[in-house]
């Protein structure tokens, strides 16, 4: 059996709506209102507040790169697209940004609550993810590390198996992880090697 997914409560929450002053932002902010957010309206320029808000709505049809102190995709809060052009780049433009939901304008009574909640799953499951891949690279890292060491302990007669067998040896006695025990040997070997090299005069 699925697990249902449960809905958040959206009262308290903060909102920016970064649009010029229009008919559809009025209907937009009076729907957030009665949803039980709280609303602030800007144009052109994004308030210093934006940065604590739960959520921005921003205008497709004439927004810019600029307005936003982020890099397209690592917005630290849901993303809503304000669309009333379909014109294909303005589209492209939106979806660079990562929009995790839309809005079609005009804004009618219906589809606001809806936008809300799936930008806010979407916005959790992409920061989920992220946080996962982040995590997967720096085990591989880790791996790589490991391996380092091993290659650095062994030779001289002593073969892989022992290496890794003196490596867990170490990271015991020492009190630490196998990879923070691979990190010493790698950094001490590094160390010893550029010891070791030649000077000029």
């Amino acid at each position: 059996m699925t697990r249902r997914a449960r809905i958040p409560n959206l009262g308290g929450a903060r909102a920016v709506v970064l649009h010029r002053e229009h008919a559809a932002v009025e209907v937009l902010i009076r729907q957030l209102g009665a949803i039980g957010l709280e609303v602030e309206q800007a144009w052109p320029d994004l308030p210093a507040t934006a940065a604590g808000a739960n959520f921005l709505f921003f205008d497709v049809d004439h927004g810019f790169d600029e307005q936003f102190p982020w890099k397209a995709g690592e917005a630290p809060m849901p993303l809503v697209a304000l669309i009333g052009s379909e014109a294909p780049g303005r589209i492209e433009w939106a979806l660079s940004l990562q929009a995790d939901a839309q809005i079609v304008k005009p804004v009618g009574n219906a589809g606001v609550y809806s936008a809300l909640l799936i930008a806010r799953r979407a916005f959790d499951e992409r920061r989920r993810l992220g946080e996962e891949i982040a995590s997967l690279r720096r085990r591989i890292g880790e791996r790589q590390t490991v391996v380092r060491a091993v290659v650095a302990l062994s030779g001289a007669g002593i073969g892989e198996e022992q290496a890794y067998a003196q490596l867990r040896a170490l990271a015991m006695s020492w009190q630490v992880s196998l990879e923070d025990a691979a990190r010493r040997i790698v950094e001490l070997k590094t160390t010893e090697a550029s010891d070791e090299r030649p000077r000029l005069a």
